[in-house]
């Protein structure tokens, strides 16, 4: 059975249509559609629930030590109140997830897990630490709302004092007064829009969402928080990266340092070399949507397959996200992707599909 977030009852009074996802029941729209919500994100802010999302504590002497081993990234320089993007992989370079760490102290970090591999996440970091740290799961005793929008920091700043909040991307505020909580404030997303997290007590959640809502934000959905992720070419775990896939593949090597000390999945990745395939943006020059797992053709080869698609609001076309073959994968190459067994016309481009204004 499905779990309720601490916001269950406010999505159901605001009309959320809610759908079971990665364990939790969440809304995946409001009445004002999927359309609108992206465009209010994009043009204004919109509030999301992601109280779904896995969060845990690795305190400890060792705590540094063992995010080493077990992270693509570096940690050991990570400022207190910066976080970083990082990914756990298994010895043969593919997976385990991607995540954020938050530095809270010099020895204590909390890991933001992706919601549907929680439990899978915890297990394989505990099984792997050593030495003196400690590993708590923290998920059923935080809320998570996201602030996402160019009129995020106004909103925040009439609500609260603007010296309070964080002003650099990927980093945080930690005991902030709000709405008489004591949240953490991070300047995160998924949306590729300006845009804050904010942490607080399950207890506390109902009155954060209600000031948000209060202060202009429109309540979105996972719908539109998909079409939002989609634009900005942000990977999903079970699309984009998987056991499968490894995160060089991925042309997520900014987040792998493999400079650094031995780190679990290192040796596969440098034996591996070049990836023999490469992910890329798809726009839709034909009639038809592509969604994912769809084949990729240059005229009779097989080239590729599609992870992620949809129409994209903000550009008026439909596009998708696949891994093709890197000799083929130039931008402005002509491809078609078979869509229930017909042929639909499209071109390669760059990655993001959607940058925000600065």
């Amino acid at each position: 059975m499905e779990k309720k977030t601490p916001l269950y009852e406010k999505h159901v009074a605001l009309g959320g249509k809610m759908v079971p996802f990665a364990g939790y029941l969440l809304p995946v729209q409001y009445p004002a559609g999927v359309i609108a919500e992206h465009r209010a994100v994009r043009e204004r802010a919109g509030i999301f629930d992601v109280s779904h999302m896995g969060e845990v504590l690795l305190e400890g002497p060792d705590a540094v030590r063992n995010l080493e081993h077990l992270l693509t990234n570096r940690f050991a320089d990570l400022k207190l109140g910066s976080c970083r993007y990082a990914l756990m992989l298994y010895d043969n370079g593919g997976t385990v997830d991607d995540l954020i760490v938050y530095r809270r102290d010099t020895d204590k970090f909390m890991l933001v897990l992706n919601a549907a591999n929680k439990d899978k996440d915890v297990a394989w970091i505990q099984e792997h630490l050593t030495g003196d740290v400690r590993l708590s799961d923290i998920s059923d005793k935080v809320a998570q709302i996201a602030l996402q929008g160019p009129g995020a920091r106004a909103i925040m700043e009439r609500l609260v004092h603007p010296e309070l909040l964080p002003d650099k991307y990927y980093t945080f505020s930690e005991y902030v007064g709000f709405e008489n909580t004591h949240s953490l404030i991070s300047r995160t997303g998924y949306t590729g829009e300006f845009g804050y997290e904010l942490y607080m007590l399950p207890d506390d959640a109902e009155r954060v969402w209600d000031t948000l809502l209060s202060a202009g934000a429109q309540p979105c959905g996972l719908g539109c928080r998909d079409t939002l992720r989609l634009e900005a070419a942000m990977p999903l775990y079970g699309h984009e990266l998987s056991a499968e896939i490894d995160p060089i593949t991925a042309g997520l090597g900014f987040a792998v340092k493999l400079d650094k000390e031995d780190f679990i999945g290192k040796t596969a990745l440098l034996e591996a070399g070049e990836p023999a395939r490469v992910r890329v943006g798809l726009k839709v020059t034909g009639r038809g949507i592509v969604r994912e797992h769809e084949s990729v053709f240059i005229g009779d080869r097989l080239v590729g397959e599609t992870t992620s698609g949809t129409h994209c609001p903000t550009l008026g076309v439909g596009c998708a996200m696949a891994y093709v073959e890197r000799d083929v994968s130039a931008p402005g190459t002509a491809v078609e992707v078979e869509v229930r067994s017909r042929r639909v016309a499209a071109e390669l481009v760059p990655l993001p599909f959607y940058k925000a204004p600065k």
